[in-house]
């Protein structure tokens, strides 16, 4: 006798035991009155005699005979199952000796007279051993009250009058049921990943909304499929056409960018640049070119102004024009709608250039007035402009360091072209400039520079290289020039004895450019900037030195130049180490020019 089925037994059934004579699975709900699934009418079995109670636990003929009967059945239906006793005992060892019943129901029904106990089925427990297709058992056994197991399984099989009726739930026969007690299954429910009625269609395609699923929600509440929400306790997504929307969207914005791509690729490679025809209209119009830009720069500059219609039309005229290259920066004054060719004529045209050029060695004077015919302003502007906001345009800290200097900004309008066009401001052009000399000047570390010349600043190197820049006529003579520079600051030198003597400090004082200055007129005049009068160098610079001055300033000669005469009075310049040569060279000069 084991806990999983009757095996042959010496006692016979109880004749209010449920599974007594011919009961069967559909005796017991033909006993309470249930209705059958099979036709809706309670089904009848043969009935058995009532047996009297035993006493003795022995076998009546009419007990006998109806376990007999009931046995029959039973194995008619499930077939002979048959557990050992060692079968028995390994599912009590793998489940804890795990009984039906509970401990109370066995140790308060175990004391009572057996023929007082009330029969009720109870639920049975569910095992799976790897043998059993169901892992159930659908009759309640008969114990032998001298087996071990038939205390425990007897509080199981006869509950308690207590204990409630578990065999009305669904859950009292799991699969496979009884005949009587089994059920029409329910409609399978679709999971949220199912494709739907399509068969293969995903649901988010599937064209189905929100109306559909409410539809649906209301035919589960009139006993279709159940209660969504039984499924896992989650309710069903809805499928929204705004997630449709930002995939159509997605592939949208993607064909689109590939076709914008695709188009400018084909415009670039095999279009032509879009242009304008002619030399544009009458309305004129002031470009200003940064410095160092390239051909793409301008043309971004002149599509602003709308001189010109496209980039690359532009780019495309400056390389089929031999002297595209050489277009300078600054400001030119150019014409509307203009075809890129034309407007590369045009900028070539000097006429059309909006600029200030400053050169090297012209001085201060000079630019201030070429700045007040460009920006079309009266005269002088530019250089009140300058007195008044020197401080703010960008001066080196070491700049203006002597108190007699008559103009602070002298040396440091750097030469080069300058944008000046008409409606822009003075100090706007002049802080240009000074910005550009301060960067020059702090690229050649002129402090150290100064120091290793034996000058006081780096200011007096300027001075120097204004000196050079106006006497000397070519690189060759910058250098010499410089030597000669040098060599009369020393105080100590046999020819000069700190004096420059230089007509290019005289005429900087008088705002003049004479070559026959009287000695009488030298001599008589006291001002710092007469190096005649007065020993080594002038307050400040007398020009705006280029780079081939200042480069020559830093790098002397050193042959023992003291002494420089023009001989043809312009451009051819020599050089003399004594004073009586220096008397030849005089006399040569007096020569060419008929004194």
């Amino acid at each position: 006798m084991t806990e999983y089925g009757r095996g042959e037994g010496s006692e016979p059934w109880h004749p209010e035991d449920p599974l007594y004579g011919d009961g069967g699975w559909g005796g017991q709900q033909a006993h309470t009155g249930q209705q059958s699934p099979y036709g809706g009418q309670p089904q009848h079995y043969p009935e058995q005699p009532q047996q009297p109670q035993y006493d003795d636990g022995g076998w009546g003929d009419g007990q006998q005979a109806a376990y007999g009967q009931a046995q029959q059945q039973y194995q008619q239906q499930y077939g002979e199952q048959h557990h050992d006793q060692q079968h028995g005992q390994q599912h009590q060892q793998q489940h804890g000796q795990q009984q039906y019943g509970d401990q109370q129901y066995q140790q308060q029904y175990s004391q009572q007279p057996y023929g007082q106990q009330q029969y009720a089925p109870q639920p049975q427990q569910q095992y799976d051993n790897g043998s059993w297709g169901t892992g159930t058992h659908a009759h309640v056994p008969y114990t032998d009250p001298s087996d071990p197991y038939a205390q425990q399984q007897q509080g199981v099989a006869y509950g308690a009058e207590q204990q409630p009726d578990f065999y009305g739930t669904p859950d009292a026969y799991p699969p496979p049921e009884p005949p009587a007690r089994r059920r029409t299954e329910p409609e399978p429910q679709q999971a949220d990943w199912d494709p739907g009625p399509d068969q293969g269609e995903h649901a988010f395609f599937s064209g189905a909304d929100d109306d559909e699923d409410d539809s649906d929600d209301r035919d589960d509440s009139k006993g279709g499929r159940g209660d969504r929400k039984g499924r896992g306790g989650k309710p069903k997504k809805r499928r929204s056409g705004c997630a449709c929307l930002v995939v159509l969207l997605v592939f949208g914005g993607g064909l689109g960018g590939v076709g914008y791509f695709g188009y400018q690729f084909y415009q670039n490679r095999f279009a032509t640049a879009p242009d304008y025809a002619g030399e544009g209209t009458g309305e004129v119009v002031s470009v200003v070119i940064p410095k160092g830009a390239y051909g793409s720069t301008i043309g971004q500059k002149l599509k602003e102004a709308g001189v010109v219609k496209s980039v690359d039309a532009f780019v495309a005229a400056q390389e089929q024009n031999s002297k595209g290259k050489t277009l300078q920066a600054g400001a030119y004054l150019l014409k509307k709608q203009m075809s890129a060719a034309s407007a590369i004529e045009m900028m070539l045209d000097p006429k059309s250039q909006n600029n200030v050029v400053v050169r090297p060695g012209e001085r201060n004077i000079s630019v201030y007035k070429a700045i007040d015919q460009q920006l079309e302003l009266s005269s002088g502007t530019t250089r009140k402009a300058a007195d008044k906001g020197y401080k703010s345009l960008g001066l080196p800290s070491w700049a203006n360091s002597n108190k007699d200097i008559k103009d602070p900004l002298e040396g440091f309008l750097y030469p080069g072209t300058y944008p000046a066009a008409k409606g822009m401001k003075p100090e706007t052009v002049l802080k240009e400039m000074v910005s550009q000399a301060a960067e020059k000047y702090e690229a050649l570390d002129l402090t150290a520079k100064a120091k290793a010349l034996k000058l006081d600043n780096p200011l007096q190197v300027i001075t120097v290289a204004s000196l050079v820049q106006a006497e000397g006529k070519t690189d060759d003579d910058y250098r010499k020039m410089a030597e000669v520079v040098y060599n009369r600051l020393d105080l100590a030198n046999p020819e000069t004895y700190g004096l420059l003597q230089f007509d290019s400090t005289f005429n900087y004082l008088k705002n003049e450019s004479n070559i026959n200055i009287s000695e009488s007129e030298i001599n008589s005049n006291q001002d710092p900037y007469n190096t005649y009068t007065q020993k080594g160098l002038p307050p400040g610079p007398i020009g705006n030195p280029g780079d081939g001055a200042i480069k020559a300033t830093l790098n002397p000669t050193d042959d023992g130049w003291y002494y420089f005469v023009a001989v043809d009075g312009v451009s051819k310049t020599e050089f003399a180490k004594t004073h009586a040569a220096f008397l030849k060279l005089k006399d040569k000069f007096d020569a060419s020019s008929g004194s």
